[in-house]
C-alpha cells in the first residue's frame, strides 16, 4: 500500500517543526547561558578581574634623585651636584634589533641638527649605549643614550615625542668636587653602580623590590671615603614615571609622575683653614727634604707625606690629609680613561688609613720603598712607660742609668745590642727624663725586659691588651672603607725568635706598623687620660630643607683607668721633648718624635713620625704626622705638626677664641712647594742589633 502523500507532507511538516523548536531552544539556552556568565564576569568577577588588569596594566620608569651635598664644618661645598637632562632609550616588548638601530639613526640625525657639536655622540656610541644584546642591563631597563641635552634637543624631542618611541628625556645629576682639592682621599669618589658588582653593599642594594630604593645600572654611586660611607644618606629616593600599558605590555597613555627626594647634604667636621694648611704643609715640607743642601735633612726618597688632626675630647677629625692629591672631578661623569686611571693610581687611596707606597709606577721600584704605614718608632715611648708603671716594673721616682748599651739573648752570634744613636749615653733617666731624651736601653731594659722576666708566658699578650686599648693595631671604628688595623709584629717576633726579643724590640716601636689615623687617635688618648674617642667626619645632617635630621655627639671606645701621677709622669717627659720647631709656639706642646728604621728590600730606610697634643694643661686637639723615608722626626714630620696646631689655634682657638688667619692659603701644589720650615735637633736615637734606628 502506498503512502498518502498528503499525510507525508504533515508529518515532515511536522518534524521539521519540531528541529526548529528544538534548535531556537538550544539557541536560546546557550544565549541564556553566555548573558548570565557575561552578567557574573561583569558584576561578581569583575571588580577582581580589573584589580588584575591594573597590575599588568602599568610599567615604572625610574626617575634617578639628585645627590645630597657635602660640605666643611663652615658650610662651603665640598661636593656637589648639578641637574642635567639625559635622554633614555627603553626597548619595547617585541621590538626587533633592526628596528633599534633605525631609531639610533634617526637620534643621531636629531643630536647633528640640535646637539652642542662639543660634545656630540657617534652613532656607534648611540648603538652601544642601547645595550642591544643585554650585556649590562634587562629589556626592562631604560638605556642613558645621552646625558646634557641641550634646549633645543630638549624641546624637540618634547614636541615630537611620539615620532621616537620608547624615548624619555629625565632629569640627573652631575657630581662636581671643590676645585681646590679639599680633603680629596676623604671625600672620596662616585662610580657606576653597573661596575659594583662585586661590591658587598650594592650586591645588598641590588636585591631590593622597591623601585624607590632600585639602582639604576648606570647611576653614580659611592665607591670611596665619604662619600660611600654615607651612600643611603646622600642618594635620596628614586621617583617614578608610572604608564599604563596593555597587555602587549607598550605604553597607552600619559604616565603617572612621583617626585624624587633629594638626598640629604652632611656637614663635616673638617675646617678649611686647618685642612688647606695640612695639605700645604705636608707638600712644602716634602719639596724642602727634596732639595735643602742641608745633609742632615736631605731625603731624596720624601715623596709622600700624611696628617690627621683630631679633637681629644670629641674626637672630631679637624684634618685629614693623605698627599699628594688628585683633582677629583677627573671622575666627572662616574668614569675615568684608563690612561687619567694610570696616572691617579698611586694617589687614589687614602694613605692616613690604608698601606700606600709613593709615585713609583714600575713594581721593582715600589717595592724598594715603605708604604704610609710605617713602625711608630719612638712615639711608643709614652705608652711604653705607662705600661711599666702600671705593671709595677718600676716607680716614678726609679732612675735607670743609661751607658749607651743595653745587652740580651745568650753569648755569641744571637747576642744583641741596644744603643743610642751617635753613641749617645744619656746616664741616670728617670721614666720623664727617659722619653724627653728618648732612651732606648731604658725601654729596652726597664719596660722590655722586665715584663718577659715578670710573665715570660703572657708577656707579649699583655703588651697586646695594652697597646690596643690606646687604638694601635685595634679598629678605630671611623666607618671609612678599607681602613687597616695596621700590622703587629710581636706575636711573629715570639715564634720565630723568643718573647723576650719581641718586648724588648716592641718597646721602643720597632713592632708595629700603623695608620696616622690610629697614631692621631692614640696621641688623643694620652692627651685625655685614657679616654679613647671614637673618630667622626660628621657633624650633623641636614635634609634638602636645611632641616637637621641627625646629628652626632662624642663617642667613648674604652677608657683605661692609670693613677694620674703616672699621666703626669709621661706629660713631664713629653714637654721636655727637645724639638726646636716649638721654641717659640704661644702654647705649650705634649709631643714625641719618632724615626722608625724599616728594611726594605734589604736596605733601610729611616720614617719621619712625629705626634703632639696641645695646650698642655688641658689639651682639645691631637696631631699625628708620617713621613715615610723623611729622616728624624723632629726634621721631617715636626714642622708639618707645628703650622697644624697654629692653623687649629687660628681657625677655632686653643683657648676656644679663634684667632683669625694671618694669610690666605693657596691650594697645595703637587709637585713643589716653597722651602719647609726646617725642623730642630732630634732629641733621641735608637740602635737596633747594634745598628743605627733613629726612634726618637
Amino acid at each position: 500500500m502506498q503512502d498518502d502523500p498528503q499525510k507525508r507532507e504533515i508529518v515532515n511538516r511536522r518534524n521539521f517543526s519540531f528541529r526548529l523548536n528544538l534548535f531556537f531552544f538550544a539557541t536560546f539556552f546557550v544565549f541564556s547561558v553566555l548573558i548570565v556568565r557575561l552578567a557574573i564576569l561583569q558584576f561578581v568577577e569583575g571588580p577582581s578581574l580589573r584589580e588584575e588588569e591594573e597590575k599588568r596594566g602599568s610599567k615604572d620608569v625610574l626617575i634617578p634623585p639628585i645627590r645630597g651635598n657635602i660640605y666643611d664644618s663652615g658650610g662651603s661645598p665640598i661636593a656637589y651636584s648639578t641637574s642635567t637632562q639625559s635622554l633614555h632609550y627603553s626597548i619595547e616588548p617585541g621590538t626587533k634589533k633592526a628596528d633599534s638601530i633605525a631609531m639610533a639613526q634617526k637620534l643621531f640625525e636629531v643630536f647633528q641638527k640640535y646637539g652642542n657639536p662639543k660634545t656630540a655622540v657617534t652613532l656607534e656610541q648611540i648603538i652601544k649605549n642601547m645595550d642591544l644584546d643585554y650585556k649590562k642591563n634587562t629589556v626592562t631597563v631604560p638605556r642613558r643614550i645621552k646625558s646634557g641635552l641641550t634646549q633645543d634637543e630638549i624641546a624637540y624631542f618634547m614636541e615630537n615625542r611620539d615620532l621616537y618611541q620608547g624615548i624619555d628625556i629625565v632629569e640627573e645629576s652631575i657630581r662636581h668636587y671643590d676645585t681646590s682639592k679639599f680633603a680629596v682621599q676623604l671625600v672620596g669618589y662616585l662610580k657606576k653602580f653597573g661596575g659594583g658588582a662585586e661590591n658587598n653593599l650594592y650586591k645588598d642594594r641590588a636585591k631590593t623590590d622597591d623601585p624607590r630604593l632600585k639602582y639604576l645600572q648606570q647611576e653614580d654611586v659611592g665607591y670611596d671615603g665619604l662619600e660611600y660611607m654615607f651612600q643611603d644618606v646622600l642618594r635620596g629616593k628614586n621617583g617614578l614615571k608610572t604608564y599604563p600599558v596593555n597587555a602587549a605590555s607598550r605604553v597607552i597613555g600619559p604616565p603617572v609622575i612621583t617626585k624624587p627626594e633629594k638626598g640629604d647634604n652632611i656637614y663635616l667636621t673638617i675646617n678649611r683653614h686647618v685642612q688647606e694648611v695640612t695639605e700645604q704643609a705636608i707638600m712644602d715640607q716634602l719639596h724642602f727634604l727634596q732639595t735643602t743642601p742641608d745633609r742632615d735633612r736631605h731625603e731624596d726618597n720624601a715623596k709622600t707625606g700624611y696628617a690627621v688632626a683630631i679633637e681629644v675630647k670629641t674626637g672630631k677629625i679637624i684634618a685629614m690629609a693623605s698627599m699628594p692629591d688628585y683633582n677629583p672631578n677627573i671622575w666627572e661623569g662616574g668614569k675615568i680613561s684608563t690612561e687619567d686611571y694610570d696616572m691617579i693610581s698611586n694617589v687614589l687611596q687614602n694613605g692616613t688609613i690604608s698601606p700606600v707606597i709613593g709615585p713609583y709606577k714600575d713594581p721593582k721600584e715600589q717595592r724598594k720603598h715603605p708604604s704610609s704605614v710605617v713602625f711608630l718608632g719612638s712615639t711608643q715611648k709614652p705608652l711604653s712607660i705607662l705600661i711599666g708603671l702600671n705593671e709595677k716594673l718600676f716607680t716614678t721616682n726609679q732612675t735607670y742609668t743609661d751607658t749607651g748599651s743595653f745587652y740580651y739573648g745568650r753569648e755569641g752570634s744571637t747576642r744583641r745590642r741596644i744603643g743610642n744613636a751617635k753613641g749617645h749615653v744619656y746616664g741616670v733617666l728617670d721614666p720623664a727624663k727617659a722619653i724627653a731624651k728618648s732612651s732606648n736601653p731604658f725601654m729596652a731594659k726597664m719596660v722590655g725586659d722586665a715584663l718577659y722576666r715578670k710573665d715570660s708566658d703572657k708577656g707579649v699578650a699583655i703588651w697586646d691588651s695594652y697597646v690596643k686599648q690606646f687604638g694601635l693595631g685595634a679598629d678605630t671604628e671611623s666607618g671609612l672603607l678599607n681602613e687597616s688595623k695596621g700590622v703587629i709584629g710581636y706575636f711573629h717576633e715570639e715564634e720565630a725568635a723568643s718573647a723576650q726579643s719581641a718586648l724588648i724590640l716592641a718597646s721602643f716601636g720597632q713592632m708595629g706598623r700603623y695608620t696616622t689615623l690610629q697614631l692621631a687617635q692614640y696621641a688623643a688618648t694620652l692627651a685625655s687620660h685614657g679616654k679613647r674617642m671614637k673618630p667622626q667626619f660628621v657633624k650633623e645632617i641636614r635634609d634638602a630643607d636645611g632641616k637637621v635630621v641627625q646629628s652626632f655627639q662624642p663617642e667613648v671606645l674604652n677608657t683605661i683607668n692609670f693613677p694620674e701621677k703616672y699621666w703626669d709622669e709621661i706629660e713631664t717627659g713629653m714637654l721636655n721633648v727637645s724639638v726646636t720647631e716649638f721654641n717659640n709656639a704661644p702654647y705649650k706642646v705634649l709631643r714625641k718624635t719618632g724615626t722608625s728604621q724599616q728594611q726594605v728590600s734589604g736596605a733601610t730606610v729611616e720614617n719621619s713620625v712625629f705626634i703632639a697634643s696641645a695646650p698642655a694643661e688641658d689639651p682639645v686637639i691631637a696631631v699625628a704626622v708620617v713621613i715615610p723615608e723623611g729622616g728624624f722626626g723632629a726634621y721631617g714630620a715636626a714642622p708639618v705638626a707645628r703650622k697644624i696646631l697654629d692653623a687649629y689655634d687660628d681657625a677655632i682657638g686653643m683657648n676656644g677664641v679663634p684667632k683669625k688667619p694671618k694669610t690666605p692659603v693657596n691650594p697645595p701644589t703637587t709637585g713643589t712647594g716653597t722651602t719647609g720650615t726646617p725642623a730642630g735637633t732630634p732629641a733621641g736615637t735608637t740602635t737596633e742589633n747594634g745598628k743605627t734606628d733613629t726612634t726618637q
